[in-house]
């Protein structure tokens, strides 16, 4: 069983449903209306932070779930622990500025390559033997 892949995998949902809230609570009070996306720059960070979290999911998901199967449960939850740590980092440093999206990024994005290649990795392994 993965219980702790999933116990990940439900922290990093819960994370992307916060930021949608945050985009929400930010167009009113930022007053960018429906269907904009642009406007106010404070708005625009906090869409974006929603919107790169949402283009590195299908990276992230898929990866972490073939690691806890070809790998082990407690090793991608570490590693997928690290990915939702590296998006809270994001979302605080791009939420202040745009310079300050760096460190949270790439956090998130180690993690997520660690995931991809152990996944790669533990697959071809298992393929080769």
């Amino acid at each position: 069983m993965y219980h702790y892949t999933a116990i990940v995998t439900c922290l990093a949902v819960a994370l992307y449903l916060f930021l949608a809230t945050q985009v929400a609570r930010a167009r009113i009070r930022y007053g960018v209306k429906l269907p904009a996306i642009t406007g106010n720059a404070d708005f625009e960070r906090i869409y974006r932070i929603q919107m790169n979290t949402l283009e590195w999911t299908p990276i992230f998901l898929p990866s972490l779930w073939l690691f806890a199967i070809y790998i082990g449960d407690a090793a991608a939850a570490a590693v997928g622990a690290l990915w939702v740590v590296g998006r809270i980092v994001y979302f605080i440093g791009y939420r202040e500025a745009v310079a300050k999206r760096s460190p949270g990024f790439f956090i998130q994005a180690l993690a997520a390559t660690i995931l991809w290649v152990g996944a790669i990795g533990g697959a071809a392994w298992r393929l080769a033997h």
